[in-house]
């Protein structure tokens, strides 16, 4: 991965854990598994503060709305592209993202839950999980940066054992 960060497009994501230490994880909408399940990202608004822009995308994406901050990632956490990759983003020139990740619990109903909010859909289905699962469930080009995220993110969540 390069030094410079300027080839990767500004994003954040949004580690949500409900408050048995379990994580929220979306499935993709249109993309086949098994590695179809993540977090919560999306880009920042130009002049969006980041916990602004991460607050937003959850709620654009899941509905979720109450919220406790937890903590946050301290510089930026970069994955690339793989070769060929078809997105519109890469599309547009980007070597691959940089995020601000953010944990909040969530102090709603899981009935709250809308992943229609702001069609179209992000996400077909949704589930709780633990932390550890993430990274074998994400498209393998993102597994370190889910690895970086669990790592940042392992003292607000459940063992299985605990949940």
């Amino acid at each position: 991965m390069a030094d410079d960060l300027e080839q990767y497009r500004p994003n954040v994501g949004v580690v949500l854990f409900h408050p048995d230490g379990r994580v929220w994880l979306g499935r993709r909408a249109n993309t086949p598994g098994p590695h179809n399940w993540q977090f919560p990202q999306g880009g920042i608004d130009p002049g969006e503060d980041l916990e602004t822009a991460a607050r937003r995308e959850l709620f654009e994406e899941t509905g979720a709305q109450q919220l406790t901050f937890l903590g946050r990632t301290e510089g930026w956490v970069a994955y690339d592209f793989p070769a060929g990759h078809k997105s519109s983003k890469a599309l547009r020139g980007w070597r691959g993202q940089k995020q601000v990740w953010f944990a909040f619990r969530f102090d709603g109903q899981d009935a709250d839950f809308d992943l229609m909010s702001h069609p179209p859909a992000e996400f077909d289905a949704w589930r709780w999980a633990f932390l550890r699962e993430a990274a074998d469930l994400i498209v393998p080009f993102k597994k370190a940066a889910y690895e970086r995220v669990v790592e940042a993110f392992g003292s607000f969540a459940a063992t299985r054992g605990r949940a």
